[in-house]
């Protein structure tokens, strides 16, 4: 139920941006994100161990995932998250019945706390895009995209800790060495982009975007390792390129997705010249988003140029 989700051409949206652009769509499925590509995997060799329990700290979309593949099998599992992390993901991992614990502090914290937890109670942590099962997971993306790989020249991918640039990436490289591998972050969380570009480990002291799936502060190095033998380009993009992406994916694609899945499009708009006449693939990989977030941001501004023809 979570492979083979659906990869289609959208015109619309290919011609607001000046390109061709297909979609690879991670949302169709029960949690709503790419995530439990990788997590049934780690469920799944969890309960082939005979290991009953496991915590991952998340901003959300892992934790709805590991809180899914987890129930199926039998497994007990702890989240840890930022008390800042939408509301509305917190609340679709307590309805799994995992055990939410909230930190004050930001992603980062919720990692340290969650190793704790694993080393006091002798559980699995699960450490999405250091644990291969979560690169695994993601890289079954890639083998999807790399039969129709003929047809686009590049793929756009979020870029946050990395499971899914890396696992998509390799793949490419091994079976579409020509498709051009672009990751996108948000300025406002640049640390593995900034890493990338510097060929090592930079953190950053704090984050500030919407863009809450991919806010981490400090890169994994091994992660770091992967990443510059599988990336041509890591690109960042402003906040309002993001909330601009966002709409337009509503308008032009009919998709509510979350800050992180608009990423790819929100490159396209900022660079239009680089991708002007080609054919894009970018990666839909979550549309968890608290509603009344997503219609704050999405509403027009009364100055923009688009909103008289939105209204209508």
């Amino acid at each position: 139920m979570f492979l083979d989700t659906p990869l289609f051409r959208c015109d619309a949206l290919g011609h607001a941006l000046g390109c061709a652009v297909s979609i690879k769509l991670e949302t169709a499925n029960p949690v709503r994100s790419f995530k439990a590509r990788g997590t049934e995997l780690v469920a799944g060799r969890l309960s082939d161990q005979g290991r009953t329990a496991a915590v991952c700290a998340s901003a959300g979309n892992l934790g709805w995932a590991l809180g899914w593949s987890g129930r199926r099998r039998g497994l007990d599992v702890t989240v840890v998250a930022s008390r800042r992390a939408p509301a509305a993901k917190l609340d679709r991992i307590r309805a799994l019945g995992a055990a939410l614990e909230l930190v004050d502090g930001d992603f980062e914290m919720a990692r340290e706390r969650a190793a704790g937890i694993a080393q006091r109670d002798g559980v699995r942590l699960v450490e999405d895009s250091l644990d291969i099962e979560t690169c695994e997971g993601a890289a079954t993306i890639g083998l999807e995209l790399a039969p129709r790989a003929s047809s686009f020249d590049a793929v756009l991918i979020a870029l946050g800790g990395g499971a899914m640039a890396t696992g998509v990436g390799y793949v490419m490289k091994a079976l579409a060495p020509g498709v051009e591998v672009i990751c996108v972050q948000p300025h406002g969380a640049p640390a593995m982009t900034r890493s990338w570009h510097e060929r090592r480990v930079i953190a950053t002291d704090s984050t500030d975007t919407i863009a809450d799936g991919v806010a981490g502060r400090h890169p994994i190095p091994a992660v770091l390792d992967d990443l510059l033998k599988v990336a041509d380009d890591a690109v960042l993009v402003q906040e309002a390129s993001i909330v601009a992406a966002m709409r337009m994916l509503l308008e032009h694609a009919g998709l509510v997705v979350e800050p992180s899945a608009a990423l790819g499009v929100a490159a396209v708009m900022e660079d239009p010249d680089r991708f002007a006449g080609r054919h894009l693939l970018t990666i839909i990989c979550g549309s968890n988003v608290d509603l009344d977030d997503y219609h704050r941001w999405i509403r027009p501004c009364p100055q923009d140029p688009g909103a008289a023809e939105t209204n209508h």
